[in-house]
């Protein structure tokens, strides 16, 4: 097998998270971590799932937004650059 070496740098904690999952499941870290890459090439797709939740000024940011948004406060949709940038210089 012809191989390569990629070096990382992670967080220790997520380091000890991981090599604990790869052991409970009787591989490597390595092996784990080729199964994903390989996963992407054969998918064309990079997936990943966040389970926190948005901070309190992410909603609030993103509450502001769509309140603008109604009040005709933000930019149109454009469907070339010329109209974008001649709507940028009024």
């Amino acid at each position: 097998m012809n191989t390569a070496i990629i070096n990382i740098k992670t967080e220790k904690d997520l380091k000890t998270k991981v090599q604990k999952i790869a052991n409970e499941l009787g591989i490597s870290v390595s092996a784990l971590i080729n199964g994903y890459l390989k996963q992407v090439v054969r998918s064309q797709k990079v997936i990943f799932t966040i389970d926190e939740k948005p901070s309190k000024y992410l909603i609030e940011a993103i509450k502001q937004a769509r309140k603008e948004r109604k009040e005709g406060k933000s930019s149109p949709v454009f469907d070339n650059v010329e109209d974008a940038i001649k709507w940028l210089n009024i």
